[in-house]
Formats: structure tokens, sequence, C-alpha cells
């Protein structure tokens, strides 16, 4: 590796061309960035196993990573020792930074669904995950004990989560979602392309900065679909708050689960599916 690649930024600008009933006006905008994330794993001493590929936004890909591998039981968050771009000298100078390796103390054991290096869009979240007993089977914190938001603290989620999110305000192409408290205080928001990346992200902050990733609520810009309440159930969230419609599965997972699931929240009203 010669040149050290720029790192790729959130968004990029491009020229357009706008047609109104006025006419047609060209002039530049920003498009959310996609590109792909490869994410080893690997132990002290051992080589790195790829266990998935997504699509996602740039930035906060350590966060993405820790986030992902430890909602998919791949490893604790207490055995994560270190995380980081790969460096190996056969990777182009596109892929520098599109290549993360976490580090755990312990063994690796990537499992059936990673072992055949899997990939998945930036729509894509539980892939393989066919039941809602697999999920309990599975999960990895403590089901929250705490308060949870009322219902006129969760229907002014999704308008604070709004403004927390400058990649949206620039491309409008981007999914976000955060932590926040039973008093409905913000704690931690991310956004990316991908709505399960992003859930990635907020979780992964927590992990890397050593803090609970148990809280009283996660809120997300889009619908509440089985691979978000999935992460939510394995992080030991109390409540999902969404702007848009659950689907039957999620609801059934969140009802059997314990998690209290809203859906079409607005200033004006939310749904309470679970």
């Amino acid at each position: 590796m010669s040149t050290l690649a720029r790192r790729p930024g959130p968004s990029v600008r491009t020229r357009v061309t706008e047609h109104t009933d006025a006419g047609a006006r060209t002039h530049e905008d920003r498009l959310a960035t996609e590109e792909p994330l490869e994410i080893r794993l690997a132990s002290t001493g051992a080589p790195a196993e790829r266990v998935w590929v997504t699509m996602r936004t740039p930035g906060h890909d350590f966060e993405l990573a820790a986030g992902f591998a430890v909602n998919e039981s791949l490893v604790a968050p207490s055995e994560i020792v270190r995380v980081a771009y790969c460096t190996d000298a056969d990777l182009d100078p596109e892929q520098e930074f599109n290549v993360v390796t976490i580090i755990v103390s312990g063994a690796t054991d990537i499992g059936h669904r990673h072992a055949a290096q899997s990939a998945g869009s930036s729509a894509c979240g539980v892939c393989g995950k066919d039941s809602v007993a697999a999920v309990l089977d599975v999960r990895t914190a403590t089901p929250w004990q705490g308060a949870l938001p009322s219902p006129d603290v969760i229907r002014t989620l999704p308008d604070a989560l709004r403004e927390k999110q400058p990649v949206f305000s620039r491309t409008g192409g981007v999914h976000a979602a955060a932590l926040a408290d039973a008093d409905g205080r913000i704690l931690v928001v991310r956004e990316d392309v991908g709505r399960h990346n992003a859930v990635d992200k907020v979780i992964g902050a927590r992990v890397l900065a050593g803090e609970p990733r148990s809280e009283a609520c996660l809120v997300v810009s889009g619908r509440a679909g089985f691979e978000l309440v999935q992460k939510s159930v394995a992080s030991g969230i109390g409540s999902l708050v969404a702007v848009g419609a659950p689907t039957s599965l999620s609801v059934r997972l969140a009802s059997e689960s314990g998690l209290a699931l809203f859906g079409f929240t607005s200033p004006g009203r939310c749904v309470q599916y679970a």
C-alpha cells in the first residue's frame, strides 16, 4: 500500500436537472454515499474471517462493526479487544476504508449463518433468523427493567430525532436511529443508508464507549421491521418507537419478548402494538 486512500464521506456532490412547471434548472445536489463494508472477525494470533458484507453510509464504521457483531451474538462486548481498518497489502486504495476487522480476546465462532461469507444489502438485516424462538435463544442482554417513556413523550421522539439528522438534511437519502431515556432525552444518534446499520451503529457506539446497550427506548426513522425488533431485544431495549408500521412478525416478537412497540408515531398520535 503506497498511497493512503481518501476516507469516503457520508455524502457526495452531484449535478442534477430539476424539472418543474416553471421549466428546467440545473444545480448542485448531494447524494447519500453508499459503499460496501466488509466486517472481519479475528482472535488474537489467529487469521481474520469474513462474517458479513453490507452496503452502508461511510462513517462510524467501527461502531457499525461492533454493533453488528454484538447484536448477532458473534461476540460479547467484553471480548472486543480492538476494532481497526484492515491493512492487508493486497487491498487496493478503494478498499482501504471498506474493510474492518474486530479483534476479540477469545476464540471466534462465526456460526453457520456467517460461515459462507455472507453478504447483505442496505435493506437487509436479519437474513437467516427464521423464527421468533431463534431470536429469543440468543438474547444477549437482560430485558429492560426501568421506566418507559409515556405516550406523550413517545409522540415527541420522531421530531427530536429529525433535528439530529444532518446527513438526511443534506441528502434526504438515509435512515436514522437513536437511543433515548424515559424522559425523551436523546443519548446517541446515528445515520445510515440501511436502517439496520443505523441501529448497529447506535449499539456499537455504546459498546465501544463502555456504556450499557440497554436503554428505555430505541427510535427509528422508518418502519418497525422484524430485524429492528430483533436488535432491540438482543440489546435489552425497553421500547421501540417507529415512524412507520410494524409487521406481523415484529409484533409477535415484541409481544413474546416484552418489548413495548409503537408505530405510526407523530406529534398527533402513536399506535402501541405490544
